[in-house]
């Protein structure tokens, strides 16, 4: 029982540290020199997303959003967990931890999504023919990660 814990932590450990990657790296979209993430366009010096707070660019709020969510609710889904560890009856599932992280994977999911179907509509025009960046594919990779956690909250009860 011990050593799936110790697996459980480090797995929610892994999935949060990615999140915070994914979310604050600048690597969302690569074009030539210039590496754009959901705050900044940068090269040598890095300046914000031209017109991020106007209605245009609605849906990479909803990206900044849903990703910063999704890292919160991970964080507080870990804190929960321990909480849960030592105030759960014997027996008892750990719903409330799995509730909180299969919401933080669904945050990831709509971010990721939205960032893959509207990624042009935010990008200047002399960015458009770039590629994805290591951070978009991390937070992909975080999807399944807080997926599988949460299920595993699911099923999980504190045994002796």
């Amino acid at each position: 029982m011990l050593v799936i814990l110790a697996f459980i932590i480090l797995f929610h450990i892994i999935s949060a540290t990615l999140l915070f990657i994914s979310t604050i790296n600048n690597a969302w979209w690569i074009s030539g020199n210039f590496y754009t993430d959901l705050w900044y366009t940068c090269n040598s010096t890095c300046y914000a997303v031209e017109n991020s707070e106007s209605a245009a660019a609605g849906y990479l709020q909803a990206v900044q959003a849903t990703m910063i969510l999704a890292t919160i609710l991970c964080c507080v889904g870990f804190f929960v967990f321990i909480l849960q560890l030592f105030r759960l009856n014997q027996g008892e599932r750990f719903v409330f931890t799995a509730v909180i992280q299969l919401l933080s994977s669904l945050c990831v999911m709509i971010g990721a999504s939205i960032y893959t179907a509207e990624h042009d509509s935010f990008q200047k025009p002399m960015f458009r023919n770039g590629n994805y960046g290591y951070s978009f594919v991390l937070a992909w990779i975080s999807f399944p990660l807080t997926l599988i956690s949460g299920l595993m909250y699911l099923v999980l009860r504190k045994r002796r």
